[in-house]
C-alpha cells in the first residue's frame, strides 16, 4: 500500500534550499493511490499554484476533476497540462467561472454536472482567492469588495449550491476550504479579514452539514512556493522567516488535501489543518503593521 501511495522512485519533485551557500535538495514525493478512485471533485481556482497541484494530486489518486478559473486561456492550458501529466487518468475538465459573479454560479455548476455525466460530484475544494490592498490606510472600497467577493462571498454561495446538491442526492461528500495561516494573525488587510471569515465559515458549515454525511474542513498553508509569493524563474524555496527554513511546496499541500477528502479523513470534522512550517507557533512580530 505504501508503494502505491508514495511512489518515490517514479514521481519525485525536487526543490532547492540554499543555506549558508550549501545547496540542499528537498524531495517531495507525489501522493499516488486509489484513495479517490470513483470520486469526482470541483476545484475552484485550479489553473495555477495550490489549486493546480491539488487537481493533479486528485487525478493521481483516481478522481475525476473539474477545475475553474477566470482566465479562459490560462484555464485551458492548465487542463491540457493536467492531461499530459496524467495519461492514465485524464478525466479533467475546465469551466470558466468567476467566484465573485454570484448570479452566474448556478448555471456554471450545471455545466460542471453536465461534464461529469454519470459521475456524482462528491468533493468541493474552495481554493479560489487573491490578495489586494495590504496597507490599511490605502485600501479602497473596491479593493475590499473585490477580495471579499472572491475569497469569502463566492466561497459561501458556491458551497451553498454544492451542499444543496449533495443533500438532495444523498451524497456523503467532502468540502475542503483552502484557508490560510493568515487567519492566525490580527486581521487588518482585506485578505486576512477574508481568511478569518473562511475559518469561521468552515466551522459553521461543518456543524450544519455533518448530519447529512457531508464533512467540511479547512487546510491552511503557511508561506508556500507559488507564483503568489515566489518570483518567476526562481527555483529556491528557502525562507528565513519560517522556522522550518523554507517555503512549503504546492505538492505538500496537495498531498494533505487528498488525505483530508478521502475516507481516511472522515473523522476530521470542522477542523483547520495548518501547514506552516512552524510559522503558526512564532510569537514575535514577524510582519510590519503600519497605518
Amino acid at each position: 500500500m505504501l508503494k502505491r501511495i508514495f511512489n518515490v522512485i517514479n514521481k519525485i519533485r525536487v526543490k532547492i534550499v540554499r543555506s549558508l551557500k550549501k545547496v540542499v535538495p528537498i524531495y517531495i514525493p507525489t501522493l499516488q493511490s486509489d484513495l479517490l478512485k470513483g470520486r469526482a471533485a470541483l476545484i475552484t481556482g485550479g489553473s495555477s499554484g495550490i489549486g493546480f497541484a491539488i487537481a493533479n494530486a486528485f487525478l493521481q489518486s483516481g478522481a475525476h476533476v473539474v477545475v475553474t478559473g477566470r482566465n479562459v486561456e490560462k484555464l485551458e492550458k492548465a487542463c491540457e497540462k493536467l492531461r499530459t501529466l496524467n495519461p492514465e487518468n485524464n478525466n479533467v475538465f475546465c469551466v470558466c467561472m468567476d467566484n465573485a459573479d454570484i448570479p452566474s454560479l448556478e448555471s456554471k455548476f450545471d455545466q460542471v454536472i453536465e461534464l461529469l455525466k454519470d459521475k456524482k460530484l462528491d468533493i468541493l475544494v474552495n481554493n479560489a482567492g487573491f490578495a489586494r490592498g495590504n496597507s490599511f490606510s490605502s485600501v479602497s472600497c473596491q479593493d475590499f469588495s473585490d477580495v471579499i467577493d472572491t475569497n469569502l462571498k463566492g466561497t459561501y454561495f458556491i458551497t451553498q449550491i454544492v451542499a444543496k446538491y449533495m443533500k438532495r442526492n444523498n451524497i456523503h461528500g467532502n468540502i475542503l476550504n483552502i484557508a490560510s495561516s493568515s487567519s492566525l494573525r490580527p486581521a487588518v488587510s482585506p485578505y486576512t479579514v477574508s481568511k478569518w471569515g473562511l475559518r469561521g465559515l468552515t466551522q459553521g458549515l461543518a456543524k450544519i452539514l455533518i448530519p447529512y454525511g457531508i464533512v467540511v474542513n479547512g487546510l491552511a498553508p503557511g508561506p508556500t512556493a507559488t507564483p503568489f509569493l515566489v518570483t518567476d524563474g526562481y527555483d529556491g524555496i528557502e525562507n528565513n522567516l519560517v522556522p522550518a527554513g523554507r517555503f512549503a511546496t504546492s505538492e505538500e499541500i496537495a498531498n494533505m488535501a487528498v488525505v483530508l477528502v478521502s475516507n481516511m479523513g472522515r473523522m476530521i470534522v470542522g477542523d483547520i489543518v495548518y501547514m506552516t512550517g512552524g510559522s503558526g507557533i512564532t510569537t514575535f512580530d514577524d510582519m510590519k503593521y503600519h497605518f
